[in-house]
């Protein structure tokens, strides 16, 4: 029998083309040099999770209306829920499958319809796990160990309240 014939590549003979350098930019196929003191900065991913940093900025700028408000409705659709705590409407119904303090009623065409009492508990899983971050499992023990829960987080909020007010008359000064 024959022995098959070994095909050796020889790849040093080829020439590599250099990497661009950093001060170039490709626009229709068009090579433009750009001065050295220019740079194009590199664009960030948005897919992925929020860094811890991210998340803190986040917090301030949730849009959950006042009690007198909340309550002027009986049912608050899912969008309206995910659009007050600015997340999106999986987290919430993750958050729905994992903690037993949110029951949402369903219509006939299975709409999850949120009631200003699932609100509240929203606010205080948010408040457990983006703002104190807890775990998924800690903030069930949180709940599930403290009954009165409702109304630290309530003491809070009126806490936080009180300081905003605070910081903006001193900024007024």
């Amino acid at each position: 029998m024959d022995k098959p014939k070994q095909i050796a590549f020889d790849f040093d003979d080829q020439q590599r083309s250099p990497l661009p350098p950093k001060n170039v930019y490709v626009k229709n196929e068009e090579i433009i040099d750009l001065p050295a003191e220019i740079t194009i900065p590199k664009i960030k991913s948005t897919r992925g999770r929020k860094s811890l940093k991210e998340m803190c900025e986040g917090v301030d700028l949730l849009d959950v209306p006042n009690d007198e408000i909340l309550f002027q409705k009986m049912y608050y659709s899912i969008g309206k829920v995910a659009a007050m705590f600015k997340v999106n409407q999986s987290l919430i119904r993750l958050w729905e499958n994992e903690f037993d303090v949110l029951k949402p009623k369903k219509n006939g065409k299975g709409d999850r319809l949120f009631r200003p009492e699932d609100i509240k508990n929203i606010q205080l899983i948010y408040h457990l796990m983006r703002e104190r971050k807890y775990t998924m499992e800690g903030a069930k023990e949180f709940i599930k160990n403290n009954k009165k829960a409702d109304e630290k987080f309530a003491m809070i909020e009126s806490l936080k309240k009180l300081k905003g007010f605070l910081n903006e008359l001193k900024a007024n000064l």
